[in-house]
């Protein structure tokens, strides 16, 4: 079989993670790099500084990966669904629930595949969470409290990038912490009644957005949760978490990114 032909837009520091991925797999090849800036190492495909060199180039591809700046998204992959590829956008997909949804219409009317990428489902500890949750282990489920603590300062908003700008990066829910809310809402479905506050501790000259939040929800399937998150740690990130409470155990995911079974225990398991 030929190999998939992969062509990335936007090689920033993620685009090359994807580049890496492709290369290292013997079934997908990069064909091309789209990316206004010049890539300081050698490639092994052609760059395109615009989406309308690459098309006017001829180059055959199959599925673009879409890794450019948050506010990006949504039009960078119209571009690529127009020309017929199939689509991986990088987390998150838009920063409106009206294009997403135009997004995922999109893709389908064209009968292309529309890949978000929520790699953390795939990690073991989330492999093992979802398992036990649609067992029924924990039994009812009464709590979920989601925490997610992290250092974002100086060192991250560098002046004249797009980290935190309102209209690129979205916010702090959307760049640093959407991993952990898809975490949530797939294990436990859509939540409703949501209150909250947000707070901007010490981001005032960093970012055009809050810096941290408090929010307590109640989850449709019954039983209710709360939020608090932050990118105010000191130096360094601390934790993201989730905690089950139900009417048979209880069990937590933690570390940096959830990548540890922190606590289990559960009614004869």
């Amino acid at each position: 079989m030929n190999p998939i032909r992969f062509v990335i837009i936007g090689y920033g520091h993620i685009g090359r993670r994807h580049a890496a991925m492709i290369d290292r797999n013997t079934e997908t090849a990069l064909v091309a790099v789209v990316d206004p800036k010049l890539p300081t190492e050698d490639l092994p495909c052609p760059h395109f500084s615009a989406w309308e060199e690459f098309l006017a180039a001829g180059i055959q591809a199959d599925l673009a990966v879409i890794a450019t700046p948050n506010g990006w998204h949504v039009t960078h992959a119209l571009q690529a669904l127009d020309a017929g590829l199939h689509v991986v956008v990088e987390k998150p997909m838009g920063l409106t629930g009206a294009s997403v949804q135009a997004l995922i219409h999109a893709a389908q009317t064209r009968q292309l595949a529309l890949f978000p990428v929520m790699q953390n489902r795939y990690s073991p500890p989330a492999q093992w969470i979802k398992g036990v949750v649609e067992a029924g282990l924990l039994g009812d489920i009464y709590l979920v409290q989601l925490n997610c603590f992290w250092n974002r300062d100086a060192r991250y908003y560098l002046p004249r990038g797009w980290h935190g700008d309102k209209q690129l990066d979205g916010g702090t829910l959307f760049t640093q912490f959407s991993h952990f809310l898809d975490t949530l809402y797939w294990l436990l479905g859509n939540i409703k009644n949501v209150q909250g506050r947000v707070y901007d501790f010490n981001h005032e000259h960093l970012t055009d957005f809050e810096d941290s939040g408090l929010f307590t929800f109640e989850l449709e399937r019954g039983g209710a949760g709360s939020l608090q998150f932050s990118t105010s740690v000191y130096d360094q990130n601390f934790e993201s978490s989730i905690t089950l409470l139900g009417s048979k155990g209880t069990v937590k995911l933690g570390g940096q990114y959830m990548e540890t079974v922190s606590y289990c225990h559960i009614q004869d398991y």
